[in-house]
């Protein structure tokens, strides 16, 4: 069971550099996704992108994954309002309310995976 956690941890922290570095490539694609009542949007979305990418080598460092997958699972839900905000929104933030449907659904599966990387991947419950 560790070793399918183990996959999984290398997985998301993959994940979330790749993401974390989107946030520099392609900033204007995150655009619609911060809230209007944030200032300094650019900046907002380059801070996030750090954090993503932090978040990701530290779920690599044995000595730091709970702390990584913390960060992640804590991460996740700040960003959980937004995907809720866009199911229910007449213009979601990027694509259709189909697209909306299927990104809050992920959203929830990371906060799980999150979760058990935390747990299990760790070898400490």
């Amino acid at each position: 069971m560790k070793l399918f956690w183990t996959i999984l941890k290398i997985l998301l922290a993959l994940f979330m550099i790749y993401a974390g570095m989107q946030h520099f490539f392609k900033p204007t694609f995150y655009l619609p996704f911060v809230p209007q009542f944030l200032p300094f949007k650019i900046f907002v979305i380059y801070l996030s992108g750090i954090l993503e990418m932090v978040l990701g080598v530290l779920l690599l460092l044995p000595k730091y994954t709970k702390y990584g997958a913390t960060g992640i699972l804590w991460l996740m839900i700040v960003f959980l309002p937004v995907h809720v905000w866009d199911v229910f929104s007449d213009r979601p933030a990027i694509g259709s309310p189909q697209a909306a449907m299927i990104r809050l659904p992920i959203q929830i599966a990371f906060i799980g995976l999150a979760w058990g990387v935390g747990k299990y991947a760790t070898g400490k419950s």
